[in-house]
């Protein structure tokens, strides 16, 4: 197996488009968590004009999904949501200008790393994020 290659946030369209395929990345540095009720919110806030609460522009977007808290937690244990919840809102979030985003499973219909304006897709599997991206060359 290939050595992972360290990724440090922001992450901007030049480092994205180094990654190819299959690539492993250690990531380090600041990442937006919102799982598809922020995506919904932020994608309604957007539409009336407002701002979002956090500037995406060349930031990567963890799509987290938290368990119950036990008593006296304020959350429960977050891991990787299921990515495909986020393909109606990725659209309109990726004009934000972020560069990665990722979670658990594939997106856009079933297709691994692939959205039209060729973004890294980052998705985690046997606890390891992989990266996935089109037309890298």
């Amino acid at each position: 197996m290939a050595e992972s290659i360290r990724i440090t946030t922001p992450f901007t369209e030049e480092m994205s488009r180094k990654l190819k395929a299959g690539d492993s990345v250690l990531i380090t540095g600041t990442i937006i968590s919102a799982r598809d009720a922020a995506h919904k919110a932020m994608t309604e806030a957007l539409a009336k004009g407002e701002p979002l609460p956090v500037d995406w522009h060349d930031q990567i977007v963890y799509y987290l999904g938290p368990t119950p808290a036990k008593p006296g937690d304020p959350i429960g244990s977050a891991g990787p949501t299921t990515s495909g919840r986020m393909d109606a809102y990725t659209p309109t979030m990726l004009e934000q200008g972020h560069q990665g985003h990722g979670g658990q499973g594939l997106t856009f219909g079933g297709r691994c790393g692939v959205d039209e304006e060729e973004r890294c897709y980052l998705f985690c599997r046997s606890r390891r994020c992989r990266s996935a991206h089109r037309k890298n060359p």
